[in-house]
């Protein structure tokens, strides 16, 4: 191992000490570690198992996480900006990042342990506010460490840390995020494609005023007319008759919808005739689906503002955890924050009164360029050999599916556009590939196969040349798998050969 000398490293880094025996004593003497804007608050030695704090992802009410032996070190960059970063005594010579969840506030201490225990070197961070503080929402500076600067610095100190502690930088660099972490990855692709050799983004929130203008959307439309709600049961009556519709396009008959985009359905097939009850809606809830169907669109100009809900993943999924997003009777809080807080810094702002023509650019102007990840221009990215994996369930109720294929689509026109230019795009599947999930809903859940491994299939890509062509998914319930199935990537979709046991992906091709 390199050892270090009292005096300045990279980065501006100064580690005292001579020499190292033991990992615990290089892993306790990380706290002297000097870095650029940040102070190391903690470095201890943990194994075995971690006592996550509460309020974290997969740890809400704080929990046992099961860790391999490491070196855990905590610190803070100004202004508050807390990250942590763990550094296995086995590592595998690789930075893993996890990304974050909602508005973020907490350290992904339950995605860090997994990456851990296979071997990474992991680093999180709470994107420089804690969850219970409101303050930030008012704060420029701190909306753009949430938006962007956060996971970059988390990324220089984590590798100035690695290079610290185990003598040599990191082989590779990786980022896996859903959600939130998805659109993390998709800024880190796009701002700073220096940062992560592979990128996998799930469930991507990129359009993030948008994605909010969306859900608001849909919550207008359900709350704004009497006699208009739809209510959990009435979502489950239109995915029954979406699926009676369309379940068999695929040639099979299986509770869900392979590929949306082929499903036409028109939800005024279940309005209610004469005095007529039960399964059927009024002409307001048949309205208020419509529009939810259609999306946000500007009354005026009738320009699409964000796309709306697939046909087959409208309920009857309470395991889709989307479906908070979109099922209460106030706003969903994330549109509170984002729009009325950020957008119009006003606590009092009453999203019913949200004005989808003028107010659209009213939020743009002030938080497009801080929040949303949009641009289509990765040539910095590609040209340094960057992979970027992007995944994404067609029964997410609440981070539209369609907004991933636009974006994606925007890729390929901008690769054309590029063509002329010193500077062109290699093909788009070159370095970014997106796989749509049936049945799966925001990041997991739903009724279709949401497990995999998109880090081996990002590893596989980086490391050794090899596009993923397609992706093995399973479906688990008790424990038990009850269903696989192949991940083609856009355009592809997985198509049954015909013959075969449905459930099993052998029977599966990708065309």
């Amino acid at each position: 191992m390199k050892r270090f000398k009292l005096g300045i490293l990279a980065g501006g880094m100064v580690l005292a000490g001579s020499g190292y025996a033991h990992a615990a004593d290089r892993c306790a003497d990380l706290i002297n570690l000097r870095l650029d804007d940040a102070v190391i608050t903690t470095a201890e030695t943990v194994s075995g198992t971690f006592e996550a704090p509460g309020g974290g992802p997969g740890a809400p009410g704080g929990s046992t996480l099961k860790v391999p032996q490491m070196c855990r070190v905590a610190g803070t960059v100004t202004p508050q900006v807390r990250f942590e970063v763990w550094l296995p005594k086995d590592w595998n010579g690789r930075l893993q990042s996890v990304g974050g969840g909602g508005l973020a506030g907490v350290i992904s201490y339950s995605a860090m342990a997994l990456a851990a225990s296979d071997g990474y070197a992991t680093a999180s961070t709470d994107t420089g506010h804690q969850a219970s503080d409101n303050t930030w929402f008012f704060d420029k500076g701190r909306q753009q460490d949430y938006g962007s600067r956060a996971i970059h610095e988390m990324t220089l100190k984590a590798k100035d840390i690695i290079e610290a502690y185990y003598g040599r930088h990191e082989d590779y660099a990786y980022f896996n995020g859903c959600s939130t972490g998805g659109r993390q990855g998709f800024m880190e692709v796009q701002r700073y494609p220096a940062d992560y050799d592979g990128v996998v983004s799930g469930a991507p929130v990129f359009n993030f005023t948008h994605l909010h203008m969306g859900q608001l959307w849909t919550w207008q439309a359900r709350m704004k007319e009497q006699g208009a709600n739809l209510t959990q049961e009435d979502f489950n009556l239109l995915m029954k008759a979406s699926l009676k519709a369309c379940d068999k396009n695929d040639g099979v008959e299986d509770g869900m919808i392979t590929d949306p985009r082929t499903c036409t359905f028109d939800p005024a097939v279940l309005q209610c005739k004469g005095d007529q009850g039960g399964d059927c809606l009024s002409a307001g809830q048949v309205k208020a689906a419509q529009a939810i169907y259609a999306g946000a669109t500007n009354p005026r100009t009738g320009e699409r503002i964000y796309p709306g809900l697939m046909p087959g993943g409208e309920g009857g999924q309470p395991n889709n955890p989307g479906w908070s997003m979109i099922m209460g009777d106030e706003p969903f809080f994330l549109d509170t924050a984002v729009l009325g807080l950020m957008g119009f810094e006003n606590p009092d702002f009453d999203l019913m009164d949200f004005d989808f023509d003028k107010d659209v650019k009213t939020i743009d102007a002030k938080l497009m360029g801080v929040l949303n990840a949009v641009d289509p221009d990765l040539r910095e990215f590609e040209a340094r050999g960057g992979k970027h994996i992007i995944y994404h369930g067609w029964n997410d109720p609440g981070v539209m599916p369609m907004e991933t294929i636009n974006y994606y689509n925007e890729l390929q026109a901008f690769r054309k556009q590029s063509q002329g230019s010193k500077n062109p795009l290699k093909e788009t599947q070159a370095y970014s590939r997106l796989f749509m999930v049936p049945g799966m809903g925001h990041c997991r859940g739903g009724v279709g196969p949401d497990q995999f491994d998109m880090m081996a299939a990002i590893v596989d890509w980086v490391e050794n040349g090899k596009a993923p062509e397609r992706i093995l998914a399973r479906h688990v319930e008790d424990g038990k798998v009850t269903m696989t199935r192949p991940l083609c990537p856009e355009p592809q979709v997985a198509t049954y050969k015909g013959k075969g046991d449905a459930a099993k992906a052998e029977n599966w091709v990708c065309k």
